[in-house]
Order: C-alpha cells, then structure tokens, then sequence
C-alpha cells in the first residue's frame, strides 16, 4: 500500500496512487515552467508557451531533450493495438535494466502527453537556459513532493503486476477521471485583452498581462545601448568560459548572496552592490573553490565584475554614452553664454533707440530737425498773433513785406535795435554812481533783442549783430566790413558757411552739415570766431573751463574783463578816471545754452567787481529806459551781474583784438583745423 506524501491520502494501491497523483495534483498543479502562471489546463497552458513565449519554447525543448539524456529516463508514448480496442500505452523505461521498466495502459492518448511532459518538466527541474544564462524557478515543497511522487511512479518495476495495473486503469472509474482532463471547469473565464488566451482566474490574467507589457518595454528599449553591449560581452564570456556559475539575487539594498545553484559553493555576501546584467536584475557569474577571484565593483551602477579589465572596458562605455549626452544636450555654461549674448544685443539695441531718441531731441532743440528757419518762424508767429486777435490782417502782411523786403537786402531791419545806451550809462556814472571807485566801459554799441523769426534760438546771431555794430563805427575795422551795415540772421549764416568754404573749423563744419541757411542751428564762441576770422579780424577764445572761486563762481573770469578794458586806459595815464569809455568793442560771452555780451566792468570801493551786459533775451522796452534822465540804480539790474550770478561750469569769450593781415588770415584759418581755446585757469 502506498501513501501520498503531498496530500497525505493513504491505503493506495500502485494503480490508484498513479491515478490520485495525475487527477488530484497534476492537473491542478500545472504551471508555466517560465513565469508564474499555474492553475490552468494543459491546452490554456500550450496556447500561453505558444504567445508569450515563442522564443523560450523551442530552447525550452531542446533542454529538456538533453536533460532527459543525462537523467537516464527515456519516457516514450506508444500506440498499442489489439483485437478488439486501440490504447494508448505509457512506457516508462530505465536504461540499466528492463525490470525497472512500467507500462501504463489505458490512458488516452491527451492524458499521455500530459504526463509525458509533467515528467519531462519535473525531471528537468523547471530549469531553462537562455543563450548561456541560467534561471532557477524556485520549487514549492508541492512541487516538490510531486517530483518525488513521480520517482515512485517511474521507479516502481514490478513486471507481475502489469496486468493488474491495465485492469484497474481500464476501469470506469479510471475512464470518469480521465475524462475531467479534458472537461475545463464550469466556472467565469477571463480573456486577455492583448491575445487570444482565456484565464479562469483573474489574478492569473493580471500575470499574464504584465508579462506582455514586459514583452513590449523590451523591445521598445534601443538595440545599442550600454546594457546591451554588456549583456552581449556577458554571453561571451560565460560561453567560453567555466560552466560552474554563481547566481546573484538581490535579498536587500543593502546586501546581496552569491549562490551556486547546485549548492557546492558557500554563498558569499556582498555589501552595497548588486550585479544585473538584465532588465530583471538578475545576473550571473563563473567562480569556483579551485580559484575565487576578486571582485570589482563598477561607480556608475554598481555592477560586480570578476576581471578587472571587463570593469575597465565596462566604464569606458558609461562614459562614452555620458560624453554622447553632453554633446547632444546643450551644456549650462553654453545656455548662459547664449542667454548673455541676447540680453547684450537686446541691451545694444535699447541703447541705440535711446540715443536715437535722444539726438532728435538735440536736433528740435538746436534747430537741426529740418522745421523751418528765421522766414518760416517769423511766418508761423504771425499767423498765431492773428489767430488770438493780437495782430490784423492788415498789419500780417505789412510785416511780412517788411520781413521778405529785409530778407532780400540781407540787412537787418533794425526793429529790435536799440542805440545810444553805452553814452546813456556813461552820463550816469558821471552823475552817480558814488560808490563805485572805477567803471569800464566798451566803444559805443547798439542792442539787438530776439524777434519772432528766432526766439528760443538767435541769441548767438543777435550777439554777434550787436559786436558788428560797434565795429561798423571804428575807423580800424571799416576796410574788413566790407557789408556797411549789420546783415540779417539768415545773411549772418550765409557768412558762417562763407567761412567754413574758406576752411575756417571743418569739425564745427562737419557738426552742422556744412549748412546753416533754413535752419534754426544754435551757434557758439567757435562759429563767431570762424566768421570774425574770415573778415581778416583778430580774435582769440579764452575758455574758463571750470569754476576758479568758491561756491562754483567765476573770479578770473571778471579779472580778465578788467584787465581787457583797463590796459588801454592805463597807459594814457597813471591815474585813470573813475568812469572810462575805451576804444575796445564788446566781449561774446557764451556758456551752457545762452549767450550775452560784456559792454563794461564796475569795480567797487570795496574790490568786489561787476559786469556789465547785454542780453538779447531783454525787450526793447526795458532797455529803452537807460535812455532818460530818469535813471536810477535800481534800473541797472538788468545789466549788472556779480560773481554769484555767474555759476555755470564753463564760460567762453571771444575778444577782438585788432585786425590781421592776408598772411596772417591764412595761418589762422590752418590753425582752426585743430582749433584750441586759452584755458584759464
């Protein structure tokens, strides 16, 4: 009597115990000797070795044909046939002799495969072996006492009892069990979304479907990569080498055990490394007691290897799959270069545009933006005049024939020209004016005031009228003005490009476009000493360049005008009067967006000194007043400033100093190339 040892059943005979073993425990327990799909039948089985793995079948049949050589246990299926019924005859056979030999009859011929290959697998030890890898699928203590089972079976030779075991195995009894092999169970099936496979249970069709998607992560991952190329120099190496290997399976994060499969090595532990030469992360590797290797641990993922120079040749490839990367991918210090070079042309083209806006800005206020000159402002003004009701009709057009008339001749109109105040304020520092010890004053010289045709721009022409009216009246300066009178604004610029054709300071040239006439340009100490020098006047340009006194005042600038006006005046007489009117015309005084004319010098009882100027910014009107009998020291405001009402940080002047010969024109007009100021101080 036997007993079964997986399910404890006892009181069996040799046929029923055969008969219990495939009914009760190989049916139910068929599995997949490749994954962990079990519970299934033969034929579920078949069709899931056939889908999932197509490529492990054959290898898995191949492998299990030469386990079955080594084993020594040749099972075979045979078709008997007799007289009166065909059966399906199992023999199980030993090599070393035929008494271990056992036949089973009665078996259909479906029943007989299962079997056959329940053996084969169990013989085999449901171990598979890929291309030189070897995967050990763990076995549960079922499988375990199913393998001893079939031991039994296959060992169980008794030539006596054949007859015995063909009755029992033909009975109906035997012919109800065999037929529930092929009768699935009456229960809920599930199919696969992704093939054709039909799964009693759906925890088994969880399994199967995670093991396509497997499929599918693995053949969407690139052919060449580094794990690849590893994985290939693995093979190679395990093919050539030992057959003895070592598996490593990961137990922790921490640890991991090398084992040898067949148990004849110690296991051997390895702290903080863990060896994968697969997308499972399981590897394997060929020691053995005779020579046990250091091991080498690679940086990059932890990899085990046994020769150092695989590590080597493993690490080159890391790096070159890094350095593949970094040429690919754009680098930090590559990104940031590019981003500062935008923001510098981003920068580059803020500031152009400002600068642009900036010039035109320059360009309205110093009359270089094309609006117009002295005719189309004088034009404008009246017409507004008129439109307020400031101005008729009449009197637009009687003005503007004035102006157009005056235009023509090139000779001021004289209706903003004042005369006769120099003599007026000599008579009045006669008469008054006791507290001043001494007062300079220049030749006699007319006021001009701005007009509509150039306020908020003429003063320099205006100032420039009022020098060519003293010089007009010298007997020295007569043979040089050819002109006889004081020209108009628009003549005065005419002058100004006469002197740049002549060569007379090409940068000034160059700065106004060699063109004044039609414009509003503002013009400085350098245009008037331009046009002076081409009238074959002398003339030089002192340049205060930076305040000289506390306070950011000016008090060299005011000892130079003294010195200018008293030098003739003093070598007439040791003793000068108090109140002196020299031969020397005015001083041009220009600074920072205005200038004015020095007629005279007062110097104090105290020491402190005065200027004396006209600004074309007053109107006819108040200058007008200097011409009574009624004047008054209050009305000298307009005129005087003291050293606290000079406080810009630059002053130039232009003196006249006499006249100068052709040659000496010439010279100054070569000099003006690189033209240069008297700095003081």
């Amino acid at each position: 009597m036997f007993a079964c040892e997986i399910c404890g059943e006892e009181g069996l005979s040799e046929a029923d115990m055969k008969t219990h073993l495939l009914l009760s425990h190989l049916e139910n327990e068929i599995r997949c000797p490749i994954c962990c799909l079990s519970g299934v039948t033969y034929d579920e089985l078949l069709f899931h070795i056939d889908i999932a793995h197509s490529e492990n079948n054959t290898e898995l049949s191949e492998t299990s044909a030469r386990k079955e050589v080594k084993s020594g246990l040749d099972i075979e299926v045979v078709e008997a046939s007799t007289s009166g019924h065909t059966d399906n005859t199992m023999e199980v056979s030993d090599p070393e002799g035929p008494q271990n030999s056992k036949h089973v009859v009665g078996m259909s011929q479906d029943a007989a495969h299962v079997l056959k290959d329940s053996f084969t697998w169990k013989e085999n030890g449901l171990k598979i072996q890929d291309q030189g890898e070897s995967t050990k699928v763990p076995q549960t203590p079922r499988e375990t006492g199913m393998a001893a089972s079939e031991r039994v079976v296959s060992h169980a030779a008794c030539t006596s009892e054949r007859e015995h075991v063909a009755k029992e195995c033909s009975g109906p009894q035997v012919k109800a069990k065999q037929k529930r092999i092929h009768s699935p169970k009456k229960e809920r099936m599930y199919p696969c979304p992704m093939c054709s496979l039909v799964c009693a249970d759906c925890y088994i069709l969880q399994e199967h479907v995670e093991l396509h998607l497997q499929e599918q992560h693995t053949e969407e991952e690139p052919c060449f990569t580094s794990k690849s190329i590893l994985r290939e120099k693995i093979k190679k190496e395990d093919r050539e080498g030992p057959t003895n290997h070592l598996q490593a399976v990961k137990t922790g994060e921490e640890s991991m055990a090398l084992q040898d499969p067949d148990g004849d090595e110690e296991p051997v532990e390895l702290s903080g490394a863990y060896c994968s030469a697969s997308d499972s992360a399981n590897a394997k590797y060929t020691t053995s007691k005779s020579h046990a290797g250091k091991l080498y641990q690679c940086p990059f993922c932890s990899l085990i290897f046994r020769n150092s120079i695989i590590l080597q040749e493993h690490v080159d490839l890391h790096l070159m799959e890094n350095s593949m990367v970094a040429e690919n991918a754009p680098s930090d210090l590559g990104l940031a270069m590019k981003l500062q070079e935008e923001e510098e042309i981003q920068r580059r083209k803020e500031e152009a545009r400002r600068e642009a806006e900036e010039f035109k800005k320059l360009q309205a206020q110093f009359g270089l933006d094309g609006s117009g000159g002295y005719k189309k402002q004088h034009v404008r003004n009246m017409e507004r005049a008129v439109f307020r009701g400031q101005m008729t009709a009449v009197e637009f057009h009687r003005r503007k024939a004035e102006m157009m008339e005056s235009l023509a001749s090139g000779v001021d109109d004289g209706k903003t020209r004042t005369s006769g105040i120099i003599g007026a304020l000599y008579e009045y520092y006669q008469r008054e004016g006791r507290d001043t010890a001494h007062v300079w004053l220049c030749a006699e010289t007319d006021h001009f005031h701005s007009s509509a045709g150039d306020k908020g721009w003429g003063c320099g022409y205006r100032n420039f009228q009022m020098l060519l009216s003293c010089l007009l009246k010298m007997d020295l300066y007569k043979d040089c003005l050819k002109c006889g009178a004081v020209p108009c604004i628009p003549r005065v610029q005419a002058m100004i490009e006469d002197a740049w054709r002549e060569g007379a300071d090409p940068q000034g040239a160059y700065h106004f476009n060699h063109k004044l006439q039609g414009s509003r340009a503002w013009i400085g100490a350098t245009e008037i000493y331009s046009v002076l020098t081409s009238l074959r006047v002398k003339c030089r340009i002192v340049d205060f360049h930076r305040p000289s006194g506390p306070s950011d005042t000016h008090p060299r600038l005011f000892e130079w005008v003294r010195s200018y006006y008293s030098v003739a005046t003093s070598r007439a007489a040791r003793l000068p009067p108090r109140v002196v009117q020299t031969t020397r015309p005015p001083i041009y005084l220009q600074h920072q967006g205005h200038s004015r004319s020095i007629v005279g010098i007062e110097e104090k009882k105290n020491g402190s000194l005065c200027i004396l100027i006209f600004d074309p910014g007053c109107p006819s009107e108040d200058m007008k007043r200097f011409l009574g009998n009624d004047l008054r020291p209050g009305n000298l405001r307009h005129l005087r400033r003291f050293p606290s009402g000079l406080k810009h940080k630059q002053y130039q002047l232009v003196a006249v100093e006499g006249v100068l010969s052709p040659e000496e024109k010439q010279v100054r007009l070569q000099s003006s190339r690189n033209l240069c100021a008297e700095k003081i101080p």
